[in-house]
C-alpha cells in the first residue's frame, strides 16, 4: 500500500474524504500551475479548468504513484469534475476505506 493510503487508513473516516480530496486538487493545481489562494471549482470539467488530455495523463499518473493504486483512464473522461473522480476513486478504487455515507456527496 502506498504510504498516502496508509496515510487515509489512519486517520477517522470522518477526515478521509477531506483528505482525499486535498491530494487530488493538490496535484490538479500543481498541474494547471494554481496557486494556493486561487479557488478551485470541484464541478467545472477538466476541459473547462483548461486541461488538456496531456495533463489530464500526468495528473493520473501521479494519482497512481500517490495512491499506489491503478485509476482508468476511461474513467477520468466517464467522469469529468474533480467531485466525480473523487466519487469514483472512493467507490471503486480505494473501496474499503469510504463507507456509504462518503459517496453520498
Amino acid at each position: 500500500m502506498a504510504p498516502i493510503a496508509e496515510q487515509l487508513q489512519s486517520i477517522s473516516r470522518a477526515e478521509r474524504w477531506s483528505a482525499l480530496e486535498a491530494i487530488v486538487t493538490a496535484e490538479f493545481r500543481t498541474v494547471l500551475l494554481m496557486t494556493e489562494d486561487e479557488e478551485f471549482p470541484l464541478d467545472e470539467t477538466f476541459f473547462e479548468l483548461g486541461m488538456t488530455s496531456l495533463m489530464l495523463t500526468i495528473v493520473k499518473q501521479r494519482l497512481e504513484e500517490l495512491l499506489g493504486v491503478g485509476i482508468s483512464s476511461t474513467a477520468l473522461f466517464n467522469r469529468p469534475t474533480v467531485e466525480q473522480l473523487l466519487q469514483y476513486l472512493a467507490a471503486e478504487v480505494l473501496t474499503g476505506l469510504f463507507d456509504a455515507q462518503d459517496l453520498d456527496r
